[in-house]
C-alpha cells in the first residue's frame, strides 16, 4: 500500500477559522471513535474543542495501531490522529474532586459537553446531565452511548458489533445462503453515533439560540444502527415477509445491482438501477437482449439469476483497462471497487478535498479523509494538528486563573 502524497492537494495547519461555529467551545470527555470523530466535525466547522484525558490512562486510540514513523518511534499512532484534529488536549481527572472542580470552571464558558460513558456514570459523580443543567441551564449535554440512556439495556457495555446484530441490521448483511458478515466499517459507533449525536447538536444549538435553554441529547447507537433500515422496515411492514440476507434488491437481489468480478480477479459494481440506466449500459456492451430477458419475468429469482450469469460471463472476458470507457460513461453505473489506498487518488475525492494531505510541522505531509462539508460562506479550516496527551493544560489552567502554586498543588494532588 502506498499513497502519493505528492498527487495529492497539500493543506497546511495553521489557517484562519471561518467556520460557522466559530465561538462556539467544546468540553470533550469522550474517547475512542464515535465521540472523538463527532468532535472533530464540530472542530472542522470552526468550534473550540478541548479534550479532556486522565492523566495517567490516555485515550485508548493513543496507543493502538500502528505508530507514524513505525513501531517503537513516539510519533502518534495512526487511529488517534484520524479523529483528532483542531483539538486541544487538557489532561484531567475527573475522579478527583479537585479535577471536578477545574471541570466545573472550564463549564461556566462552555456550550457544548460530550460524554461517552455508560448511563448515570458522570451522574454518580455529581457531573451528569441534571446536576449541570442547574448550574448551566444553557449548556448542551450530549452524551453517546451503546444502547442510550433508558430501556433494560442501558448499562450494558457493547461495541459497535453488538450494536448492529442486536439492530437487525447485521442479519441482512452477507450473501445469500451464507453468514452475517461484519460490515468494514464500524456503522453504529459512525452513522448510528457520531453523525447522529453530531445532528443533535447542532439541532440543540438552533434551539437554544431561540430560546436560550440548553437540553440533553440522549443518543444511543443501538438506535442510530436500528434507524438505518427504515426503508427495509417499510417493505416488511408492506410486504410481511423478512427481508433475505444477498436476496433484498439492493444487496444482491437484481443482477443491475450487484458486484461482478473482472477477467484479472478485480471487481466491478454495477449499478443500473433504473431502466434507463440499464439500457444504456447494455447497449454500450451489445446485449439489449438481456433487458428483454429480464423483463420477462422480473420477479423469478430463477430469471435474475440467469441475467446475472450472462453478465458475469462478460465481466470475466473483460479487464478494467477494457472497462475504462463504462466507467466514465456518464450514465452507465458501472464504477471499479477501489481499495482504500486506490481510492485516495481518485480523481473525484481529490478534486473534493476529501482527500488530502495535511502538512504536519512534524511529520510532514499525512495523507487524510478531508472534512466532507462544503459551505460557501463559512468553509471549514486545518487549524492545528491532534494535539499531545495533555499538550494544552498549563495554558488552559493559566487560562481559568491558576497560578503555578495552584497547578503544582493539582498535580500533587493527582487531578492533572
Amino acid at each position: 500500500m502506498a499513497i502519493d502524497v505528492t498527487q495529492l492537494k497539500k493543506r497546511s495547519y495553521g489557517e484562519p477559522n471561518q467556520g460557522p461555529l466559530a465561538g462556539i467551545r467544546v468540553i470533550d470527555l469522550s474517547l475512542l471513535l464515535p465521540g472523538p470523530l463527532c468532535s472533530m466535525h464540530l472542530a472542522d466547522l470552526g468550534a473550540e474543542v478541548i479534550k479532556i484525558e486522565n492523566p495517567r490512562m490516555p485515550d485508548m486510540t493513543r496507543l493502538m495501531g500502528s505508530k507514524f514513523g513505525g513501531d517503537g518511534k513516539e510519533g502518534p499512532t495512526g487511529l488517534f490522529y484520524a479523529v483528532n484534529r483542531n483539538k486541544k488536549s487538557i489532561s484531567l481527572n475527573i475522579k478527583r474532586p479537585e479535577g471536578r472542580e477545574v471541570l466545573l470552571k472550564l463549564l461556566e464558558t462552555a456550550d457544548i459537553l460530550l460524554e461517552g460513558f455508560r448511563p448515570d456514570t458522570l451522574e454518580e459523580m455529581g457531573i451528569g446531565y441534571t446536576s449541570l443543567h442547574a448550574k448551566f441551564p444553557g449548556l448542551i449535554y450530549c452524551a453517546i452511548s451503546g444502547y442510550g440512556a433508558t430501556g433494560p439495556a442501558k448499562d450494558r457495555a457493547g461495541h459497535d458489533g453488538n450494536y448492529i446484530a442486536e439492530s437487525g441490521l447485521l442479519h441482512i448483511t452477507g450473501e445469500a445462503g451464507g453468514p452475517p458478515v461484519l460490515p468494514g466499517v464500524q456503522i453504529a459507533d459512525t452513522a448510528g453515533g457520531s453523525l447522529l449525536a453530531l445532528s443533535g447538536i447542532l439541532a440543540a444549538l438552533f434551539h437554544r439560540q431561540r430560546t436560550g435553554e440548553g437540553q440533553f441529547v440522549d443518543t444511543g447507537m443501538m438506535d442510530g444502527a436500528f434507524g438505518l433500515l427504515s426503508i427495509h422496515a417499510g417493505e416488511m411492514a408492506a410486504s410481511g415477509h423478512l427481508p433475505a440476507r444477498g436476496r433484498m434488491d439492493l444487496s444482491g437481489g437484481l443482477p443491475n445491482y450487484a458486484v461482478y468480478e473482472t477477467k484479472e480477479g478485480r471487481h466491478v459494481m454495477l449499478g443500473a438501477l433504473e431502466g434507463n440506466f440499464f439500457r444504456t449500459f447494455l447497449k454500450n456492451i451489445s446485449r439489449e437482449d438481456l433487458m428483454e430477458k429480464l423483463q420477462t419475468d422480473p420477479d423469478s429469482q430463477e430469471n435474475r439469476d440467469s441475467v446475472r450469469q450472462d453478465l458475469q460471463d462478460f465481466f470475466h472476458t473483460r479487464t478494467y483497462e477494457d472497462l475504462k470507457p463504462l466507467f466514465e460513461h456518464t450514465d452507465c453505473c458501472l464504477t471499479p471497487v477501489l481499495s482504500p489506498d486506490e481510492a485516495f487518488h481518485s480523481e473525484q475525492l481529490k478534486a473534493r478535498e476529501a482527500a488530502v494531505a495535511l502538512d504536519d510541522p512534524e511529520l510532514g505531509p499525512v495523507p487524510v479523509t478531508g472534512s466532507p462539508f462544503h459551505l460557501s460562506g463559512s468553509p471549514i479550516s486545518y487549524r492545528s494538528a491532534p494535539p499531545g496527551h495533555g499538550e494544552h493544560t498549563q495554558e488552559l489552567l493559566e487560562a481559568l486563573g491558576y497560578d503555578e502554586s495552584a497547578i503544582s498543588e493539582l498535580r500533587k494532588r493527582r487531578a492533572i
